[in-house]
């Protein structure tokens, strides 16, 4: 059976971009396929910061196409362009009252990220700084329950959504919008939409800091962040067993390609130290964090202890940070948001 288009761009589904989930084909970046004989000619522009990734792209999709059968010949027109300062323009124009932007982030999902997002924003708040709190988990947005928001977004008369305060911060989120009970079932283009009119339609106003919670992973959501939104910088929300940190080397890894700063990673469920006996149990391992930010060459920002009292503060939209801020875990949080604040803003 004589090779076709369709089994050429289909083959090509199995490049993907590099650090991120999504293939060349879904982005777009397959522009011109052509069969003759024994010969297939493909045209792949790309649209990078990252000159490296052209030679990634370049070599994965040339073993694809030679391993289909019949094919003797690969002609591979493959270019990366720069992106262009337009589209980030309305971004930027948005978000210009937002001083720092700061994305947390995780390899995998369960390891505590919107925890540490809401009670970062809190203690960040605490040092009295303006913030906001951003749920970019569009299909999982939990940051109206954790942050207790019981009002809804209001419009104002320039049709812009106004967060609701919550704690002192500013609060956006999905969840403001969907019924709990009913699940996100989008796809990318969808996702990305939605994520751009939380970014270019919320009337964030004057902030010192925007915490920007990512979804669980490497994906749609973190690629449109990274691209419309000039991050000042991630971090990384791990747990100490070897499944979480082999994850999060991925997160790591995804923004370093797209230039994103990566400011530290966070040991979450570190230990558990007994009110009762002050005995420590490190029930997920300990040092896990700590070592993962060492072999990669960034740095280790800290560890936020077990206490079921986090837990409980999140189900009841009061996080420790507001609860109980002279708590152990409360100052793990605090001290945190001091760390990150110094390599932002060195004395």
């Amino acid at each position: 059976m004589a090779l076709t288009e369709a089994d050429v761009r289909q083959a090509l589904k199995k490049v993907k971009f590099p650090g991120l989930t999504r293939d060349i084909v879904s982005f777009g970046f397959v522009r011109n396929v052509a069969v003759s004989d024994d010969t297939v000619s493909v045209q792949i522009v790309m649209t990078t910061a990252n000159p490296a990734a052209r030679e990634t792209v370049e070599r994965d999709a040339r073993a694809v196409l030679s391993a289909l059968p019949g094919v003797r010949d690969v002609v591979l027109d493959c270019r990366a362009q720069a992106p262009q300062a337009a589209p980030a323009a309305p971004a930027r124009e948005v978000l210009a009252g937002v001083r720092i932007k700061i994305a947390v982030a995780s390899g995998k999902g369960g390891v505590g990220k919107s925890t540490v997002a809401a009670n970062l924003a809190l203690a960040l708040r605490q040092m009295g700084s303006s913030v906001g709190l951003l749920d970019a988990d569009i299909y999982g947005p939990s940051q109206q329950m954790m942050m207790g928001c019981t009002d809804k977004p209001m419009v104002n008369q320039e049709q812009k959504i106004l967060p609701v305060d919550a704690h002192g911060v500013k609060v956006m989120s999905l969840g403001f919008l969907m019924d709990p009970d009913t699940p996100v079932i989008w796809r990318g283009p969808m996702v990305m939409k939605a994520l751009q009119q939380f970014i270019e339609d919320v009337e964030w106003g004057e902030l010192d800091f925007l915490i920007v919670d990512l979804p669980p992973g490497t994906g749609d959501a973190q690629l449109t962040m990274t691209q419309q939104v000039p991050l000042d910088g991630a971090v990384i929300v791990t747990t100490p067993q070897d499944v979480a940190l082999i994850d999060a080397r991925k997160g790591l890894a995804m923004f370093r390609k797209v230039n994103v700063p990566v400011l530290g990673v966070i040991e979450n469920m570190s230990a558990f130290v007994c009110p009762h006996c002050g005995q420590r149990s490190e029930i997920f391992k300990h040092g896990g964090g700590r070592r993962t930010a060492e072999e990669l060459g960034v740095p280790y920002l800290g560890e936020i202890p077990i206490d079921p009292a986090i837990v409980v503060g999140g189900d009841a939209g009061v996080p420790i940070v507001a609860s109980d801020p002279g708590s152990r875990a409360a100052q793990a949080f605090l001290d945190l948001a001091a760390t990150i604040v110094r390599r932002l803003e060195p004395a």
